[in-house]
This record gives structure tokens, sequence and C-alpha cells, in this order.
């Protein structure tokens, strides 16, 4: 590690934010597909059951339809398998808890099963970096699905109602593609052109990573769709161009920044993506994004990479294990029927460090709370006739996916009103009792939830961000080596280059992780400067080599 590495001190605890976590932010800009995907893929076999007067298994196949609201930002190849893999891992943690129902009543035993069941699901999903919702929503099934009366002979038929709903979900999810085989990736380069346009319209840190993640995004989509196609070749030379804008500053920002404003707004509506001329460099650098492609592998040795031993996601799985069984306790202890609500409650809070966590916490807090209210409101309505009860579900659940993209407490009112409504597809209850207990579960599941992410430290974070940045360094003298050879291939460049990229969005990550992160040794902040601003002096160097950029414009670069 160079000399660079001056170590700051950070204080142990930092003021926890009240207002900033509760301020709107500007709707996603694909909310709209994972909000009518689940619609599509709820009512499907909610009308199906209801014409056959089984809405008493509504759970078991709203378990398969929930699979619909993942992989949406994945190119279809890639979604396609994926959503295979949502399923079954949809499948498998109902199964277990089927199967532990229709074997014990132990509230002690379920809580514990249930614990295990949230850290294992949390565990997994930061490891496939699956995306949001993540691991609350396969929480929320089998949860639930503890504390369900259950008979062993019942099991195989509610886990083929699971399957059967999760396959139409898979059908809905992927049939845009039979309209617009390449709308992934028109969105992922609309949003790289967008980046590079904010940082050309107002160079900084902030603006720079931001666009640097975007590109990188952008190529990770491309790389994943599959073979190439006359528009994702197109889609390729405008990344180019955002590239090129990372790396140089033109004459004309504004005009810069407008032109490419305009080609991603193009790229982003159904008509044909723009083809401007190819930036400086574009050959080579698709000749080696072709050599990429080409030489990728499975995503097995990522996800065994991250599940080592070692790994900054196993405290944030034991946080998740503690602070869901302590809860579910508790609310047991008190008298809560419902203990698994405090079981959901607990895991939706665990982020990648404790800041985020508490952001979370109050998030959820209000968030239900708010909801409860709104479920109060329609409960009776809700109970006059069966197809209103699966319309107001319905429409919850395009409204959470419709707001939480605003802000996780705006999607938390519509998303607790279409959980209590579930359980009335099985008989009605009390709805004092409903609402008295899923009050307390709330509470008592974010306090002991995040008092838990509090006392289960992850000084891992620190060694993570030292991982990343000797990985950034070898990044970077491997790209400076091959820089120094007296004809290095376009391939080699184009892999070094892109290599070096990756690795330092992964120091930028890791930093802002640890950041976050409370009872931390003193973070490396200055050698984490000193690396990005030299890996971004190499990006400008290797650019330049590969003709993307001129020697009078890496001058400017950043």
């Amino acid at each position: 590690m160079s000399n660079t590495s001056i170590r700051t001190r950070q204080p142990s605890v930092r003021r926890i934010p009240l207002a900033a976590p509760l301020r709107l932010a500007r709707p996603s800009d694909m909310w709209f597909k994972p909000a009518t995907s689940v619609v599509v893929a709820t009512a499907i076999p909610n009308l199906v059951l209801y014409s056959l007067d089984r809405l008493d298994l509504v759970m078991y196949t709203m378990a398969g339809s929930l699979c619909a609201l993942y992989g949406h930002n994945l190119p279809y190849a890639r979604r396609a398998r994926t959503l295979v893999g949502v399923v079954l891992g949809m499948l498998a943690g109902l199964a277990v808890s089927l199967v532990t129902a229709s074997l014990t009543g132990s509230t002690a035993v379920l809580i514990a099963v249930g614990a295990l069941l949230a850290a294992g699901q949390k565990l997994l999903c930061d490891a496939t970096r699956i995306g949001p919702p993540g691991p609350v929503i396969f929480t929320f099934v089998s949860s639930a699905a503890l504390f369900t009366p259950q008979e062993t002979g019942q099991v195989p038929g509610h886990l083929a109602l699971t399957l059967g709903a999760g396959a139409v979900s898979w059908l809905v999810a992927l049939a845009p593609a039979l309209v617009r085989r390449e709308g992934p990736e028109r969105r992922a380069t609309a949003r790289a052109l967008n980046a590079a346009a904010a940082y050309v319209a107002e160079p900084g840190h902030r603006t720079r990573h931001a666009a640097v993640a975007a590109v990188h995004a952008a190529w990770q989509t491309l790389l994943a769709a599959g073979r190439p196609t006359p528009v994702r070749s197109a889609l390729e030379r405008l990344v180019v161009h955002a590239e090129t804008a990372l790396s140089a500053r033109g004459q004309d920002p504004a005009g810069d920044a407008d032109r490419l404003r305009e080609w991603a707004r193009q790229t982003r509506s159904r008509g044909p993506v723009p083809t401007p001329a190819p930036a400086p460099g574009t050959a080579a650098e698709l000749f080696g994004v072709d050599a990429e492609r080409a030489a990728r592998g499975g995503p097995l040795r990522a996800l065994l990479h991250r599940l080592a031993p070692g790994s900054p996601l196993l405290p944030v799985a034991a946080r998740t294990l503690i602070g869901c069984a302590l809860a579910g306790y508790i609310c047991s202890a008190v008298g809560v029927g419902r203990p698994y609500w405090a079981i959901v409650t607990a895991a939706s809070l665990y982020q990648a460090n404790v800041t985020l966590s508490w952001n979370r916490t109050l998030q959820r807090t209000l968030g239900n709370l708010l909801g409860v209210l709104v479920f109060a409101a329609v409960l009776p309505v809700a109970r006059m006739d069966p197809l209103a009860l699966i319309g107001f579900c319905l429409f919850f659940g395009f409204a959470a996916e419709a707001l939480i993209t605003r802000n996780y407490w705006l999607g938390s009112v519509a998303v607790t009103p279409m959980a209590l409504l579930v359980l009335e597809y099985a008989g009605s209850h009390p709805a004092g009792e409903l609402i008295g207990d899923r009050v307390l579960d709330t509470v008592i599941g974010a306090a002991v939830g995040f008092l838990a992410a509090v006392l289960v430290t992850n000084r891992r974070a620190t060694g993570r961000v030292e991982q990343a940045l000797a990985a950034a360094e070898q990044a970077r003298a491997h790209a400076v080596r091959t820089l120094a050879a007296p004809a290095p291939a376009p391939a080699a460049l184009d892999a070094a280059r892109r290599r070096l990229t990756g690795s330092l969005v992964e120091l930028r990550e890791a930093d802002d992780t640890a950041a976050g992160e409370w009872w931390q040794r003193d973070l490396p902040q200055e050698a984490v400067l000193a690396a990005e601003q030299a890996g971004h002096r190499t990006l400008a160097a290797t650019a330049t080599r590969q003709g993307i950029i001129s020697p009078a414009q890496e001058n400017g670069a950043v």
C-alpha cells in the first residue's frame, strides 16, 4: 500500500438524522415496470381462485406472484435465468416454513426458524446482488407461512400453487421482450448518458462518481445482454460517447451536456436509437468489448468470493439473525399473536451499514403506522365483497411500487394495508386485534432490530475498504504496465481500463458503506482519495492511448 494511506479518525457514533431520511426523491425511471408486473401476476391466480371459491389459498399463490417484482433492471436473457432462481428460492423458503409449521406448534421453534431463514435470505440476496426489493419479500412469505396452520399432506399442493403462480410471474416479467427486446439495455444506456451530461454540466467528485458508476452499469448490462444486435451495437457506441465525456472536457460544456441528454431521451423512447458519428477510438473499444464478452464466465465464482470467510456480508447476516430472533421472542412474550410481523419488521431494517439501517428504521416505523390507519379506513369496504378485497390488494400492490422509489416510508403506507388485507382471504379477524398487533409489532420490531444493528458490529467494513484499495492499486498498476507496452492490443487496453473502472466503483461503494458504519477502525480516507485521483488520471491516459480522447483533452480531464 502506498505511503498515502494516512488514516483519518472517524467518530464511532454520528448524529443520527431525522428529517433527511423522510425527504421525497424523484421517482425511479422504471417504477411502472414492477408495479404493472406484480398487478398482472397477482390478478391472474387471484381471479382463478375466486372463480373456484378458494380465496383461502391466496397466500400460496401470492408467494409466486411476488416474484414478478424482481429483475426489471436486467436484460431479458439474464432476467429469465434470474427469475428462475427467485422462484426456486421462494419455493425453498416456503417449503421449509410449511414443513416446520406442519411438524411443530412451538412458537419458540417457529421464531428460531424464521430468524434463521431471514438471515440466510439476507445473506444470499446481498451476495447475489439481486437488487430491490431484496430479501424482505422472501422473509415476509416464509415468516407468515411459519405461523399458518398446516398439515404435512397439504404441503405439496400448496407448493404447487406457488410454483404455478411463479411461472405466471416469469411469463409476465418477460412478456415485454416480445415488443421491445432491448428495453433494459436502452434504459441503462440512457442513464449513463444522463449521468455523463450531469458531470459535463457540473464537474465534481460527486457527479463524476455517479457518472462512472452509471457507465460501468451500462457496460455490465450490455455485456450480460447476450449476442450483439444492431440496436445493442448502437447502444455500445453511445456508451463510448458517455465515457468520452467523462475523460475530457469539451470547449462547449453546455452544448455537450444538452447533446448527451437529447441522445438519452431518444434512446429511452420507442423510436430508433440515435446514431451519432462514432467517438474517437470507438472501433478499438468495441473490439475490446467483444473480447471481454467472449471471455466472460458465470456468476458462481463472484458469488463464492462474496460468501468466503471474512466476507463483510456475514456480520450483516448475523445482525439479521439476532435482531429477528429477539424481536420475535419479545413480541411473543408480550402477547402478540403474530410475532412474524416483528420478524419481518426487523429484517427489513438491515441495510449496508448502521446509518442506512437507522434511516430504514425511521421510514419503516412511520410508513407502517400510517399504513395501519389506511387499513382501518378501507377494511369495512374490503369486507363487503371478495372482489373488493381483490381490488384493494391489487391497488395497494401497484401503489407500493409507484411510491416506494420516492421514499421507503411512502411505499410502506401502501404495503402495510396490503399485507393486512391478505389475512382477510382466509377469514375475517377482529379489526382492533389486527391493528393493535401490527402497531405493537412495528414498534418492537423496529426498536429491537435497530438495537441489534448497533450492538452487532461490522468491523469488516474497514477491511473491505482496505481490500478494495489494494485491488484498485493493483488494477491501476496493471493498466500502467499495459500502457507502457510498445504496442498493446486494443483488447488488452480495454480490459485494463474496464478492470480499473470496476475497481474504482467497488472502492467508492466500500468507502461509502464503511463511512456509515459505527464502531469502526480509522478509515484510510486520504489513501482512498489518492487512489481515486490516480485511477482517474490513468483512465484518461488509457483513453488517450486508445484514441478516445486527444492528449490536449487529457490535460483537461479530472
